[in-house]
C-alpha cells in the first residue's frame, strides 16, 4: 500500500480536512463558490447517516486523523478507529488524549500558515481507541459492532472484496453500516483485476447481499485543500445498510 499517507504533507492536509474551520479552509476575502462551502465537514457529515439513538460499540475503518470516530463517540459507548497510516493514528491518539496539534497549512511554494487543532467539543476521548491496522486483515479479537463506518477507504485497498467479505461478521444483526467511496479506482492502490466489474454501486449490492439490506444511497461532496489555489472537490457515493438477522 502507498506510503504517501505517512508524509507530513498529507498529515497536514487531513488535519485541515477533518478539523479545519470554514474560515481556515476558505479564508474570508475571496468569493468562494457555494459548492465548495457545501463540501466542508465531510468527516462530520458521513457519521450523521447513522440512526440518532445510542448504541454500545462503533468501528471507524480508515479513520485517518479521527474526526468521524470522534463524532461517532457522541452516540456510541465505545468507538474503535483503525487506519493503515501510523502518522494518522499517532495524530488521532494525541487528540484523543487532549493534546493540541500544530500543523502547517500550505499556501504556495514554501509559504505556509501555522494552525492548531484539538479534540472536538462534546466528544469524549475516554470512549475512543485508535489502532494501526489493515482493513483487509482485521483480527478476530475486535469482536462485532453496532455501527461500522468506512469513508473513502474501499478504492484505496489492494483487495477491497476482502473487507466486504468480512463485514457480515463485524456488524451485529440489526446494526448499521455506512460506506462512502468516491469510486476513484486507481492501479496505484488497487490492481485493475480487483476493480468492480461494472459500476461500484451495483458491485456493492451484489457483494453485500443477502447479509445487508440497503436503506438508502446518496452523494456527499467533500473538499481537500492542497494550497491556497488548489483544491480537490469530489463527490463520494454514500450507501447506508442494515445487517439482516
Amino acid at each position: 500500500m502507498s506510503d504517501i499517507y505517512e508524509t507530513d504533507k498529507l498529515l497536514a492536509e487531513y488535519l485541515l480536512f477533518h478539523f479545519g474551520t470554514a474560515d481556515e479552509m476558505l479564508p474570508p476575502g475571496r468569493s468562494w463558490p457555494q459548492g465548495m462551502r457545501e463540501a466542508l465537514d465531510f468527516a462530520k457529515r458521513t457519521p450523521g447517516h447513522f440512526s440518532p439513538h445510542n448504541v454500545k460499540r462503533g468501528l471507524d475503518l480508515g479513520c485517518a486523523v479521527g474526526r468521524s470516530a470522534f463524532e461517532m463517540s457522541r452516540t456510541c459507548d465505545e468507538v474503535v478507529g483503525i487506519d493503515f497510516s501510523h502518522a494518522f493514528i499517532r495524530a488521532a491518539d494525541a487528540l484523543r488524549n487532549g493534546e493540541t496539534l500544530a500543523y502547517e497549512r500550505r499556501e504556495e511554494a514554501a509559504l505556509t500558515t501555522p494552525l492548531t487543532t484539538r479534540l472536538t467539543d462534546g466528544c469524549d476521548g475516554a470512549k475512543l481507541r485508535f489502532l494501526q491496522g489493515d482493513a483487509m486483515d482485521l483480527p478476530d479479537s475486535l469482536g462485532s459492532f453496532d455501527r461500522v463506518h468506512a469513508a473513502n477507504l474501499l478504492c484505496r485497498l489492494p483487495d477491497p472484496a476482502r473487507l466486504l467479505g468480512r463485514l457480515p461478521s463485524l456488524v451485529n444483526p440489526g446494526g448499521e453500516l455506512v460506506l462512502a467511496t468516491p469510486c476513484t479506482w486507481l492501479e496505484e492502490f488497487t490492481p485493475s483485476s480487483n476493480w468492480p466489474v461494472g459500476g461500484t454501486f451495483e458491485w456493492l449490492r451484489s457483494k453485500l447481499a443477502p447479509d445487508f439490506e440497503l436503506l438508502r444511497h446518496l452523494d456527499e461532496p467533500f473538499l481537500i485543500r492542497e494550497t491556497a489555489r488548489k483544491f480537490q472537490w469530489t463527490t463520494s457515493l454514500v450507501t447506508v445498510w442494515q445487517r439482516v438477522g
